[in-house]
């Protein structure tokens, strides 16, 4: 193995320092990272599908596939496990050429990361050199562009090689690095592209047989007509128009496994921590109790739930947040195809899948996750409960889903004001008035507020105050203003997806005018339309948070499809155009939402900090080893030492992410937040640290920029040193900032 090794080390010198010069100096670098790659790559991913039609969509479906299983699937993990150091690292005298960053052209992990100065930590100096993510990408292309277009190969090959060559001649790959990753890159394209291609021969002809005869291979894109399918196949489609109603059921439900297990597998990959709530909430399912300081206890027996499973990792935290997304996905599939048809619910289906709000609820659990999935129940029962063949029974369940949306948010007492809109607009509803049903479900409802009502009444009714002066802010006096309107519809826009979101509020107008004698567009108008006028009078008063409105986004977006359809069957063709635009918008927007380092990897060059929306849920981990570190040092001298967060959420995440604080949450507490003089969080109703006289202390709390030590410690301590700012890097890049002090001897 040593001369193999030799021989690798040997060619790699021959071409990084022998083949060198000017024109290789200059082009080298371009091929394996530049400018232009996402404009043409954009460029030719349009142009395949205008030129060729369905040939060239499969052809770009199936490169998204390929790449977006093949990189994290299978190179990433090649990668950790193979831990070959890049040559520039492990050789000396390597030639790096002029123009060239080695930072840019290493698939994105930073060679010198460091912290503070000191040594780069083991996370962001991890080796990845075996196999070439670069090699292994443009040979799995090359593969599955010939499988579409023979002739590409002519281009494509070449020009993979090229890519190659550029790997080791910019320094950051061996020869073997590359030869690795072109054969692994070509051989998962074809594993992944032909297992697709035999699965939806058995699946086609099973499932979908009208679709199926038509395109009867994935590959290659050449169907048989309907009117040429054989006799045998007749039986299949004889009822025609609810055959074609079945292949889009059909296709909706395969489309909400596929997400389901996809995001299962994004969550369980670790691209992405913890929130600050979730981490928060999760303290709260090791305390479980009728209610909690801010929020009721659906979300803390939701985690306690998903970690009794996974254990206390992010996926354990996070397992039903997924589920949560596909039992939405399901509700809607299944009522727009009995309402309107199956083919508007599979494109509901693409709709919510490609809203950045929607589908960041589906990934982090938060209790709008919750609600939004009974607010949703509700009102489909609802619906049930007004048709004609319901009896009161319907309205118990009504009744139930309410009762579970309050113990999720507070908010979802906002839904009987909805309900209350549905009966005054829709004369078929309020003749359920007159029967006992919509107040049975009122009281079942109501039945579910005595946990948060007896908690409440137990803890001085912290959760009344804070609701009403933190959130409300009705302590302060009122002058009208502008200021908040425009940050609270800027937001919604974008988390709504642009196109959607012009789309749901000219829906929401349009049934206005024209129609409300639709029961089904006045139902979703009365669930959806009060909750964000409400938000968006309230901006006048004080700041709107942006996911207050979020049961309001899935009826209205509902509404928006039913409606649009409507007007495209009447002949509007701008709709369909429309819809496609809003599509790739929102695909486009959660390729970053999910992995922002895949900026870094297309365009070299990495999202600024500031502006990328994963910070919130990226480096806690590397900022709980900050803070473990300074906490053994001061262990060293030989006192039992806990730590103090500045804010609860900090707090929370340390608690989470240092290994011998999670152990020790349920016994004997390591990690506190700042105490304050009347109750802010949740850490204010359980024990604190003043029982623990003597005893030493690290204080940890995000900022910028340094800061004297607050009066808090000065006056609870003998001493509180100062320890300055520390970084917490993901990647090489500085996401949090920290500022430790050392506190001894509590008094």
């Amino acid at each position: 193995m040593h001369w193999l090794q030799s021989l690798d080390v040997g060619l790699f010198r021959f071409v990084n320092q022998s083949l060198s010069n000017p024109l290789f100096d200059g082009v080298m670098p371009w091929l394996s990272g530049n400018a232009m790659f996402v404009p043409l790559l954009l460029l030719g991913g349009v142009a395949l599908i205008w030129r060729w039609r369905l040939r060239g969509l499969l052809c770009v479906v199936m490169l998204s596939l390929v790449i977006s299983l093949g990189d994290p699937l299978v190179l990433r993990t090649l990668k950790h496990a193979v831990g070959r150091p890049r040559p520039f690292v492990a050789l000396q005298g390597v030639r790096l050429p002029a123009n060239s960053n080695p930072d840019r052209l290493n698939d994105g992990n930073a060679p010198n990361s460091q912290e503070n100065g000191n040594a780069p930590t083991e996370r962001n100096a991890r080796p990845t050199s075996m196999p070439s993510a670069h090699a292994a990408n443009w040979f799995a292309v090359t593969f599955v562009m010939y499988l579409y277009f023979r002739r590409s190969a002519w281009l494509l090959l070449p020009l993979a090689a090229l890519v190659s060559f550029s790997r080791v001649y910019n320094g950051v790959h061996y020869p073997s690095d590359v030869l690795a990753g072109a054969l692994l890159g070509a051989g998962y394209a074809a594993a992944f592209a032909l297992g697709i291609n035999s699965a939806w021969r058995w699946a086609g002809r099973n499932w979908f047989p009208l679709w199926w005869a038509q395109l009867p291979s994935l590959v290659r894109a050449s169907g048989v007509p309907l009117a040429r399918l054989q006799a045998g196949d007749q039986a299949h489609v004889e009822n025609r128009p609810a055959t074609i109603e079945a292949h889009w059921l059909r296709a909706g439900g395969v489309l909400i496994v596929m997400t389901l297990l996809g995001r299962w597998i994004y969550l369980a990959s670790g691209v992405i921590g913890l929130s600050e709530d979730e981490a928060y909430q999760w303290l709260w399912s090791k305390h479980l109790a009728l209610s909690y300081y801010s929020k009721p206890p659906l979300i803390a027996y939701t985690q306690f739930l998903g970690t009794a499973l996974w254990g206390d990792t992010a996926f354990g935290v996070r397992f039903f947040s997924p589920l949560i997304g596909a039992v939405l996905g399901w509700l809607m599939l299944r009522w727009l195809a009995r309402e309107v048809g199956a083919k508007t619910g599979f494109v509901m289906l693409l709709v919510v899948n490609t809203t950045p709000v929607l589908a960041a609820g589906a990934t982090l659990l938060t209790v709008d996750s919750l609600l939004v999935l009974f607010w949703t129940a509700a009102m489909l029962a609802g619906w049930r409960a007004i048709q004609p063949d319901a009896g009161t029974k319907a309205w118990l369940w009504v009744g139930l889903w309410s009762g579970l949306a309050f113990l999720s948010k507070y908010a979802a007492l906002f839904q009987w004001v909805c309900w209350g809109l549905f009966f005054l607009l829709s004369p078929t509803a309020r003749r359920h008035l007159r029967r006992p049903g919509p107040y049975l479900a009122l009281l079942i409802s109501l039945a579910f507020t005595l946990p948060v009502v007896l908690w409440n009444h137990q803890h001085g009714w912290v959760t009344l105050e804070h609701v009403a002066m933190d959130n409300a802010k009705l302590g302060e006096s009122w002058r009208p203003t502008l200021r908040y309107l425009y940050d609270f519809v800027g937001n919604e826009f974008g988390i709504w997806n642009p196109v959607f979101f012009v789309g749901a509020l000219w829906a929401a107008v349009g049934f206005w005018r024209c129609h409300r004698s639709d029961a089904r567009m006045t139902c979703l108008f009365s669930m959806g339309a009060p909750v964000f006028v409400a938000c968006l009078l309230y901006t006048l008063h004080s700041r709107v948070q942006a996911n207050w409105p979020a049961t309001s986004v899935l009826p209205l977006l509902c509404l928006m499809v039913i409606y649009w359809g409507e007007r495209w069957r009447s002949g509007a063709r701008f709709v369909k155009p429309a819809l496609l635009g809003g599509l790739a918008l929102g695909l486009a927007a959660l390729v970053v939402m999910h992995d922002t380092d895949a900026v870094e990897k297309i365009t070299g060059y990495p999202l600024p900090t500031r502006f990328d929306p994963l910070v919130r849920v990226r480096g806690w981990k590397d900022a709980a080893e900050v803070v473990g570190r300074a906490r053994a040092r001061l262990l060293a001298e030989g006192k039992p030492v806990f730590l103090i967060g500045g804010h609860y959420g900090i707090a929370s995440l340390v608690a989470f992410h240092l290994p011998e604080a999670r152990a020790a949450i349920t016994t004997e507490p390591l990690v506190f937040s700042r105490p304050s003089p009347r109750p802010a969080n949740q850490f204010h109703l359980w024990p604190g640290y003043e029982h623990r006289p003597g005893q030493n202390a690290i204080f940890f709390a995000e900022r910028n920029q340094p800061r004297p030590a607050p009066e808090m410690l000065i006056s609870q301590f003998e001493t509180v040193t100062d320890l300055g700012l520390h970084h917490a890097l993901h990647r090489g890049r500085v996401f949090h900032t920290l500022q430790l002090f050392e506190c001894r001897n509590l008094r």
